[in-house]
């Protein structure tokens, strides 16, 4: 029997020295770190992300996708900036990118927006990095427009279908809705194409999760993600602070969990609570750090910066 590591003891090395290096950045810049439940009452109602479900007693449990509704709770509380190294869970997550379990460094910076916090996580990446790193932005419609040549403003989900059967040989798309189709293309067509690190913003309102609305084009929402090399290491948002505005989106993924034959999660009334007695503007990020040491050590498996992967 094979007990083992999967990371080498230089990885391991590797990885302790950068959780010290964003400790020390992030405890000079003010943020307190904080430490919030893996197990909790409630988790998530995305229809793309699926919990691991705990039994306890005659009630249910989630293991967490992530610390977000928690850390918020702290917001609300009057914690300020705040940070986390943790472990998150999510079912369904394996292969060469992917583990069930993995590491997260989520942050909120009280009275950032996104832009801002974009700026933040260029400077952590170039300081745990050790070297100069290069960074570039592009607006989630001119990625497919410079990739694909696509206008996705307006266009016919029949014509949408039929680009994903064009360009991901295979596919049946006939049942997938525009923001599928949308993933599908990212994922497969564009996400291949990439190189070296790449901010992609102002997401669809479709696909907003927890972000909130634009002041300047209410059809995009506040989000971004960072891509290295089509690797996705990071999602963050100037995050919403409207209590309804939050609970339409949770009702919302219910109905779409029930029509994708999914079960329906109940949703997290603390965290909108918190939300109601009034959450200061601020944006947050959630980053892998497993993904991330992959790219900073110049690694191509998730398996060679796990201790153990049983």
């Amino acid at each position: 029997m094979n007990w083992q590591p999967s990371a080498s003891l230089d990885v391991i090395r590797q990885r302790a020295r950068v959780y010290r290096q964003i400790r020390t950045f992030f405890n000079t810049r003010g943020c307190l770190e904080v430490d919030t439940p893996v197990l909790m009452p409630t988790t998530g109602t995305d229809v793309n992300i699926a919990s691991f479900e705990v039994p306890h007693n005659e009630c249910r449990l989630y293991l967490q996708t992530s610390p977000e509704y928690a850390m918020k709770r702290l917001l609300v509380a009057g914690s300020g900036s705040i940070f986390q190294i943790c472990h998150a869970f999510r079912q369904g997550e394996a292969g060469r990118r992917h583990n069930p379990e993995f590491s997260l460094l989520e942050w909120y910076r009280v009275g950032y927006d996104y832009q801002r916090l974009m700026d933040e996580i260029e400077l952590l990446i170039t300081t745990l990095s050790l070297s100069r790193c290069d960074f570039k932005r592009l607006s989630y419609r001119e990625l497919f427009r410079q990739t694909l040549k696509l206008e996705i403003d307006g266009i016919a989900i029949e014509a949408l279908r039929q680009r994903c059967e064009k360009l991901v040989p295979g596919t049946d798309s006939s049942e997938l809705d525009i923001d599928q189709c949308l993933d599908l293309l990212l994922a497969m067509a564009i996400a291949p194409t990439l190189q070296g690190y790449l901010f992609v913003y102002d997401y669809p309102m479709s696909q907003a999760a927890l972000a909130r609305p634009s002041d300047r084009d209410a059809s995009v929402a506040e989000r971004f993600e960072l891509f290295y090399d089509g690797l996705e290491l990071a999602n963050g948002f100037s995050e919403l602070t409207d209590a309804s505005q939050q609970r339409a989106r949770f009702e919302q993924d219910n109905r779409e969990r029930t029509a994708r034959g999914l079960p329906q999660l109940e949703i997290d009334e603390r965290l909108l609570a918190a939300l109601e007695s009034g959450m200061e503007d601020c944006a947050g990020v959630a980053l892998g750090l497993d993904r991330l040491l992959m790219v900073l050590l110049e690694l191509d498996s998730i398996d060679q910066v796990l201790s153990f992967r049983d």
